[in-house]
C-alpha cells in the first residue's frame, strides 16, 4: 500500500533516512512527475478555463500508477504505512493539486477535492499542538468540517462496497484510502487537543481562555513599534499580575471547597509562559534578530497576498493558485528542528522571535484553510454568472429594506439585469463556452430562483408615478 509524506516539522526531519527509489518504482516515479508537470503546465494556463475532462484524465493516469505502485510494493514487501520514498513526496504533490483543481471545477463534493483541505487542517493542528495557545471555539470549525469529510467519505464506502467497485486486489479506490489515512491522522491530533482542554475544570476555563486572549495579543504587538506597544503591554502586565494572585501556594483552587483545581499544568504553564513573553517584549527593541528578518518579511509577505485575497476571493481567486503558498509555507515549516526555528549560529531563536515566526506561519496556514472553505461548489466558467447573481441579490435586499414605495422605472433596470442573465441558459442549463455544462447549476439556478422571489416582493408593492 503506498504512504505519503505529511508537510510537518518532524517528517521533514525524518526526510533524511527516506529510503531511495527502487529499481521496480523508478518508472512509476517518472510518470508522477510527468502528471505534475503537466498540471503545473495547465495551472499556468490563465487564459482558458480548466477542461474537467482534461483534469478527470490525468487524474485517472494517476490512480493508475498508484495501482501500479501498490503491486510493486506488495511484491517487494514495502506495502506498510512507514515506508517512504520520493514516489511518496511527489504523488503527495499530485494529490493536493488535483484536489484544489476538483476545487475549481466545482466538484467540491467529491473526494479528491477534500485532500487538500486534511493536508492543511492537520498543519494547523500541529501547530495547535506545538504551541498550545488554543480554545475549543479555535478547533469547533475543524471539527465540524472533518465530521463533514467523515460522512462524505464513510457514505462513498459504504457505496463502492454496495456496488463491489474494488481494485484487483479487492482493495477499495486508491482515492478512498488516501483520504481516509488523512482523515484519521487529523482526528487522531483533534483527540489529543480536544483531551488537553477537557481536563481544565470549568471553573478555570475563562482563566485559561482568558490567558490564551492575553498570549495571542502580546505575539501580535511584536510587530507594533515598541514605544507604542510596551503601554499597552504594561496593561496586560497588570492583568497578569491580577490572575497570579487568585493562586493559593501557587495554585489555583476551587473558591468553594478549596480544592485544588483541575487543569493546573496548562494554566499555570501558560500563565508563565506570557509573564516570558511580556518580559521579552519589554526588555527587546525588535522581536525578531537581524539573521531572521528575511524569513520574517517572507512570511509577512505571504499573509499580506493571503489577505488580500480573502477580500477579493470571489472575483480574483483560482483555487489552483493557493497551490504556490502551500510550498512556500511548507519549505519554511521544513526550516524548523522540533518547532523551533534556528537562527545564524544554528541555536534555537530567542523565545519572543519564535512566538512572533510560528504565530506568522499557523495565521497564514489558517488563511490558506478559510480560503479552501470558502470555495464555492461552482465550476469557475459559472463563476462570472454566480457573482453577478450575488451581487444582484444584494442590491435588491438593500433594496427591499430601505427602498421605500417604488415606481416600474425604479425597479426596470433589476429587472433588465435578471433577464439578461436568466437568457444566458439553453435548455434551462447554464453552458460553458464549449457548450458543456458546468458544476454548480444547483447553486446557481437556487441564487437566480431567490432573485426572481425577491422581484416578484419589490413588483407587488410598486406604486403609480
Amino acid at each position: 500500500m503506498f504512504s505519503t509524506i505529511a508537510t510537518t516539522s518532524a517528517q521533514h526531519c525524518a526526510l533524511a533516512t527516506e529510503r531511495s527509489v527502487t529499481d521496480g518504482e523508478q518508472p512509476i516515479l517518472g510518470m508522477l512527475i510527468s502528471i505534475r508537470n503537466r498540471l503545473a503546465a495547465l495551472k499556468k494556463d490563465r487564459g482558458n478555463y480548466y477542461r474537467p475532462n482534461d483534469i478527470v484524465g490525468l487524474y485517472n493516469e494517476l490512480l493508475d500508477q498508484v495501482k501500479v505502485l501498490n503491486r510493486v510494493r506488495a511484491k517487494e514487501q514495502h506495502d506498510n504505512d512507514t515506508y517512504k520514498n520520493r514516489v511518496d513526496s511527489v504523488l503527495d504533490e499530485c494529490f493536493q493539486l488535483f484536489s484544489l483543481f476538483y476545487l475549481a471545477l466545482g466538484k467540491n463534493k467529491e473526494i479528491p477535492a477534500t485532500y487538500v483541505q486534511l493536508v492543511t487542517i492537520k498543519q494547523n493542528f500541529e501547530l495547535f499542538n506545538e504551541t498550545g495557545i488554543y480554545t475549543d471555539a479555535d478547533l469547533e470549525p475543524f471539527q465540524k468540517r472533518l465530521a463533514e469529510i467523515r460522512q462524505l467519505v464513510d457514505a462513498e464506502a459504504a457505496k463502492e462496497e454496495e456496488e463491489g467497485e474494488y481494485d484487483d486486489c479487492g482493495a477499495p479506490k486508491p482515492e478512498i484510502l488516501l483520504v481516509s489515512r488523512r482523515l484519521r491522522q487529523c482526528e487522531k491530533e483533534l483527540s489529543v487537543l480536544e483531551e488537553a482542554t477537557r481536563i481544565i475544570c470549568n471553573e478555570l476555563m475563562p482563566t485559561y481562555e482568558e490567558l490564551v486572549s492575553i498570549r495571542r495579543r502580546l505575539t501580535a504587538l511584536s510587530f507594533v513599534a515598541h514605544d507604542v506597544a510596551i503601554v499597552e503591554a504594561k496593561e496586560l502586565q497588570r492583568r497578569l499580575i491580577e490572575i497570579d494572585d487568585l493562586r493559593v501556594n501557587d495554585r489555583f483552587v476551587n473558591a468553594e471547597d478549596g480544592t485544588v483545581s483541575e487543569g493546573q499544568t496548562q494554566v499555570v504553564g501558560l500563565l508563565e509562559e506570557c509573564f516570558d513573553c511580556l518580559h521579552d517584549l519589554m526588555a527587546e527593541g525588535s522581536a525578531v534578530s537581524k539573521d531572521l528578518m528575511p524569513l520574517y518579511d517572507r512570511l509577512m509577505e505571504i499573509r499580506i497576498q493571503l489577505e488580500k485575497l480573502l477580500l477579493t476571493s470571489r472575483w480574483t481567486l483560482r483555487e489552483t493558485d493557493l497551490w504556490s503558498y502551500q510550498v512556500q509555507l511548507q519549505d519554511i515549516d521544513a526550516m524548523r528542528r522540533n518547532g523551533q526555528f534556528k537562527d545564524a549560529t544554528g541555536e534555537p531563536a530567542p523565545q519572543q522571535a519564535q512566538a512572533v515566526l510560528n504565530f506568522l506561519l499557523h495565521k497564514c496556514y489558517n488563511l490558506v484553510y478559510k480560503l479552501l472553505s470558502s470555495s464555492e461548489p461552482v465550476a469557475e466558467s459559472l463563476m462570472p454568472v454566480h457573482n453577478q447573481l450575488r451581487t444582484l441579490r444584494r442590491c435588491l435586499l438593500e433594496v427591499k429594506k430601505y427602498g421605500g414605495p417604488l415606481s416600474a422605472r425604479d425597479l426596470y433596470p433589476y429587472q433588465m439585469k435578471l433577464s439578461s442573465i436568466d437568457n444566458l441558459r439553453t435548455d434551462g442549463k447554464f453552458l460553458d463556452d464549449e457548450g458543456h455544462i458546468p458544476e454548480g447549476q444547483g447553486v446557481v439556478m437556487s441564487l437566480l430562483n431567490e432573485c426572481y422571489d425577491l422581484m416578484y416582493e419589490l413588483m407587488a408593492t410598486e406604486v403609480d408615478e
